[in-house]
């Protein structure tokens, strides 16, 4: 008799997308020798070519051709490339060597001719047309053999997110005028506002802070500035970086000279050995999910390979950038890893973060995690991203993406962006005027907020680890958190408004609510730089190619919000002297009205967002937590030892209550001998 069963209505059987093309059955390469690899005698170069007819390497003495007076546009020389194994074309040149640029001619059946660099190349001449030939050993600053990752336990991460431009660029911001947008700024450890040592900026004033780990923005060499310009050109533009054109390449703009591919790269070099020696870790933002163009070095060297295509031919773009990568087919998903490992090993880079990780497919996100934690020191690698798209994509049957759906599949140190958290605390991210719990709406949102303490635990958004959950409330991405409290709390917000000018007390009320929820919440703390000076930039939510000035962290106001700094600098204190905060078990105090109480530990966590005195029970906070995680007291043994508003701390619970003041995050602790 055939036994009945049933499926696990929990198995995902792939991510609902569009019909794909298949992928092409070309040969898989396993080695690790393609690009450009300098030897004793000269240069080897491999590419992965499988359905050209032919490849000729031109090697230049420039990075352009617009670098001198003669026709840089002729090549020094040309070889032609031998077909080798699995689809891989092969060279060795003995007059090839460090400084030399190089590109292709890849052939096809039938006559087509593409010109390409080089998708392998790990330096670039200018804009990143032509692809270098570079001695990685040539290229490490003084002292990079000792350079090691802070050894930084996750329960004291605090990540704060900026671009190398906006960083720097005030002109008010300390830093040498010729370094200002540059690498090289993180290398001053001593600025201040004006160079009048009052107020600490850039790389000082995250030591100051207390932050454990910078997120940047895209460095790897993008295809949206003009670098042949003066960084003070107005026609050279400004750019978040989200459009990759050399994956395995620093960004030209961010270098002191954008024309030697060899000078990024130890500038590059040295910014993350000044983070390390400041004790910050460096994360890097990757954008694995698409490409600057349809027309890219892939797309020339192995056409209809590299991105995702509908079932007609046409190009996927669930990520609205024109294109998606195909990180499901085998030789993407090698690209991506090795990629992966390659700034890992060779810079130094402390963790990843995966934009639109809901377009790559879980495979390749394991096989990333799998590879780092084969590296000395691999597993204390971070990675985390996005667990959404913009739109579907297409994909063949089967193929699992990196989702909100997709994350139980994921390895559970592969964390991911908590949406739900954030939309809780502010509101709805796309619909600006949508309330959330601090911006009008406590009421409908207070449950929301006391799973988001707890890291959602027990709901449907939980993952297999706190560790997994990234709790914020801004990011690049939309409007800051001011703007968007602006944009709710005002409706058509003024000048004076986005300047946090006279009668926004209200709102920097709120904001100190919201720093309090994600500093104290279970998981991972992560925020815009600049959240913690009231950041604002006038409303636009997508800033991604506004001027630099719009972008730039202005230090004189987070000098003049220097109370709001101090705050979130205090919150950064108290989380480190905690770990039980990161994950520690909590216990959700019950009740019908707008504030949420938690007991982690010996302590008691109070958020009050309304305008009244609110009281909480001591009796209540006795009930331990399972396994008698949280234990007994006396009701009376209470005290306020952190709050929100000014000179409340101290306070004592009384007559077996808690008050909790009107519009504050308070921290209550037992400090009294048993």
């Amino acid at each position: 008799m055939k036994e009945n069963t049933i499926p696990a209505p929990a198995a995902l059987r792939g991510t609902l997308a569009d019909p794909a093309m298949p992928c092409p059955t070309y040969p898989v390469y396993t080695g690790d020798d393609l690009g450009a690899t300098v030897t004793a005698h000269g240069t080897t170069f491999r590419v992965w070519a499988p359905s050209a007819s032919g490849v000729t390497l031109r090697l230049f003495a420039t990075g352009s051709a617009d670098e001198s007076e003669a026709s840089s546009n002729d090549p020094i020389a040309t070889y032609e490339l031998t077909s080798d194994t699995a689809g891989t074309w092969l060279v060795h040149c003995d007059d090839a060597s460090h400084g030399t640029y190089y590109d292709y001619l890849v052939r096809f059946p039938g006559g087509t001719v593409n010109r390409t660099a080089d998708p392998w190349a790990r330096a670039a001449g200018v804009n990143g047309r032509r692809s270098m030939v570079v001695d990685l050993h040539r290229t490490d600053p003084d002292g990079w053999a000792d350079d090691r990752r802070p050894q930084i336990p996750i329960s004291n991460l605090v990540i704060w997110e900026t671009h190398i431009g906006d960083f720097s660029n005030d002109p008010h911001s300390g830093i040498p005028a010729e370094h200002r947008g540059t690498y090289l700024a993180f290398t001053h450890d001593d600025t201040s506002v004006d160079g009048a040592g009052e107020f600490p900026t850039c790389v000082a004033y995250l030591k100051h802070m207390g932050v454990t780990a910078v997120q940047l923005m895209p460095f790897y060499d993008y295809g949206s500035i003009d670098e042949s310009l003066p960084r003070d050109d107005p026609n050279r533009g400004y750019n978040w970086g989200y459009d990759p054109l050399n994956y395995n390449v620093p960004e030209g703009s961010y270098s002191t000279d954008p024309f030697d591919g060899a000078t990024r790269i130890t500038e590059c070099k040295r910014m993350i050995q000044a983070l390390h020696a400041a004790g910050i870790k460096v994360i890097m933002d990757v954008v694995y999910n698409h490409m600057y163009s349809t027309d890219n070095w892939f797309e020339r060297m192995i056409p209809g390979y590299a991105l995702r295509r509908n079932a007609d031919g046409t190009f996927a773009d669930g990520s609205a950038c024109t294109n998606d990568i195909a990180t499901e087919h085998p030789m993407m998903r090698k690209y991506i890893v090795d990629s992966v490992l390659y700034w890992a090993r060779e810079y130094h880079v402390d963790g990843f973060r995966f934009d639109l990780m809901g377009l790559i497919d879980v495979t390749t996100m394991n096989a990333i995690r799998h590879a780092l934690d084969a590296l000395p020191d691999g597993v204390n690698i971070l990675m985390h991203g996005e667990p959404w798209a913009a739109r579907t994509t297409a994909l063949e049957p089967g193929t699992i993406l990196a989702d909100k759906r997709g994350l139980a599949y994921l390895d559970p140190r592969i964390g991911a962006f908590c949406d739900s958290t954030r939309d809780a605390i502010r509101g709805h991210i796309f619909y600006q005027w949508v309330p959330g719990y601090l911006t009008g709406a406590c009421a409908d949102y207070a449950d929301d907020i006391r799973h988001a303490t707890d890291a959602w635990r027990g709901t449907v958004n939980e993952r297999a680890s706190v560790g997994q959950v990234i709790q914020y409330v801004s990011a690049h991405d939309d409007l800051t958190l001011w703007d968007k409290m602006c944009a709710v709390r005002r409706r058509m917000p003024t000048q004076a408004d986005y300047e946090a000018g006279e009668g926004c007390e209200d709102l920097l009320l709120a904001n100190r609510l919201a720093a309090g929820i994600v500093f104290t919440a279970a998981g991972v703390p992560f925020m815009l730089g600049g959240e913690e000076f009231v950041r604002t930039k006038h409303g636009v939510s997508d800033s991604y190619c506004s001027p630099a000035s719009l972008n730039q962290l202005d230090w004189r106001r987070a000098q003049r919000f220097r109370p709001m700094v101090d705050y979130y600098t205090s919150l950064i204190r108290l989380r480190r002297e905690n770990p039980a905060y990161f994950g520690g078990p909590r216990m959700i105090v019950q009740r019908d009205d707008e504030v949420v109480v938690v007991r982690v530990g010996d302590d008691c966590l109070a958020i009050n967002p309304t305008g009244d005195v609110r009281y909480q029970s001591a009796e209540d906070l006795e009930m331990p937590a399972p396994y008698d995680a949280v234990s007994k007291i006396t009701p009376d043994e209470w005290t306020c030892i952190y709050s929100s508003e000014d000179n409340y701390a101290t306070h004592h619970a009384h007559d077996r209550r808690l008050a909790l003041p009107p519009h504050t995050f308070t921290v209550w602790r037992i400090l009294c001998e048993r």
